[in-house]
């Protein structure tokens, strides 16, 4: 593999540090006043490019509740 050009290895380490942080990239982008659309498109791009992104963090958006009877 090649060297990450800065611009590539600017954009990784926001994605590592998100992924790492467990935030959910629009958390992360709104916190370091980034553009979320810029993020995502960096994420694709990597992927594209066969750079290993780190994994999502996905907050669970439904919670199992038991109900008593």
């Amino acid at each position: 593999m090649n060297e990450l050009t800065s611009t590539q290895a600017f954009w990784l380490g926001h994605l590592f540090h998100a992924s790492s942080r467990q935030l959910a990239l629009g958390e992360y982008a709104k916190e370091q006043r980034l553009a979320l659309t810029e993020l995502l498109a960096w994420e694709q791009r990597l992927r594209v490019q066969a750079i290993a992104v780190p994994p999502r963090h996905r907050p669970m958006r439904f919670v199992a509740v038991k109900v008593a009877p």
